[in-house]
């Protein structure tokens, strides 16, 4: 519970994790400083910390309790099938467009494997926020990560509705895109706007500072805008393509979008694999 708490820096996230009530945590804290005699951690109305005994107790028992949850994990190299928990996060395209079909028909192959999938847009430190793996685009890559590629490579799409469009120019290139009204997606990490990235025909970089009125950090949102008749958005062609099919929106400077590398699954270096854990990377892994 100590762990948990300390690491967290939260006894809310800490008691959801445990799934019991913050003050059954709370009292469990207050037993164990009772029996050591020592202040562990640091409450205030707003943040938990570790102290100076707290600090130290988390450093030097941490690892301990990493390695128990290791070995226990090896037990289910004894049983018939493999099981345990996964943590994973990915952004809302990748769960949508390559881990949740593949997931709706690992779950019933593997009941006993429970998959914990967060949606997480921003570039999450995935070790510091014990998760077991996360899913980033290939160019995104930490080198001192374990990665296998779970999906193809893919485009983004410069569209918008027809409403939008009725009287307005067709962007030609994209500078042109300064002429329009775009909706821009913001990285909850980093808090900055994204570029809209472009590559010309000899396979230079051309990157634009778009402008418009709305702002958001979901991009299956700025595709509503866009259906919406608010602007153009630039969205992951997969998702774009069925209302284009449909007449609903129109694309634009598709000769300029370059091919990005798919998405994989990383997780670090140090991990001990339980057969749960190879039993999912193998089932996500990507195969053309």
């Amino acid at each position: 519970a100590f762990l948990a708490v300390a690491r967290e820096r939260s006894f809310t996230k800490a008691a959801a994790r445990f799934g019991i009530s913050q003050s059954a945590l709370s009292h469990t804290i207050r037993q164990l400083e009772a029996r050591l005699g020592i202040r562990l951690l640091t409450r205030t109305t707003r943040a938990v910390a570790p102290t100076e005994a707290g600090e130290r107790l988390l450093e030097r028992i941490g690892p301990h309790f990493d390695q128990i949850e290791v070995e226990i994990d090896a037990l289910n190299e004894l049983r018939e099938k493999p099981a345990g928990t996964i943590r994973i996060n990915a952004s809302d395209f990748a769960i949508s467009s390559v881990l949740w079909p593949k997931l709706k028909r690992f779950a019933p192959r593997f009941p006993d494997i429970k998959v914990e999938l967060l949606l997480d847009n921003g570039l999450t430190d995935i070790v510091t926020e014990r998760y077991d793996a996360g899913v980033r685009m290939g160019e995104q890559l930490a080198k001192d990560m374990i990665s296998a590629r779970i999906g193809p490579d893919f485009r983004f799409a410069v569209v918008g509705s027809p409403s939008y469009l009725k009287g307005r120019s067709i962007p030609e290139k994209p500078q042109d895109l300064m002429q329009h009204n775009c909706i821009n997606y913001r990285f909850p990490s980093s808090g900055g706007l994204y570029v809209w990235e472009f590559e010309d025909e000899e396979g230079r970089e051309v990157k634009v500072h778009v402008e418009g009125q709305l702002v958001f950090n979901n991009i299956f949102h700025v595709l509503d805008a866009a259906l919406a008749g608010q602007g153009l958005g630039y969205v992951p062609e997969e998702i774009a393509l069925p209302h284009i099919a449909k007449g609903r929106l129109q694309r634009m400077l598709e000769g300029w979008s370059p091919l990005w590398d798919g998405y994989h699954l990383y997780y670090p270096s140090r991990r001990q694999a339980s057969p749960a854990f190879v039993t999912f990377v193998e089932a996500m892994r990507h195969r053309e």
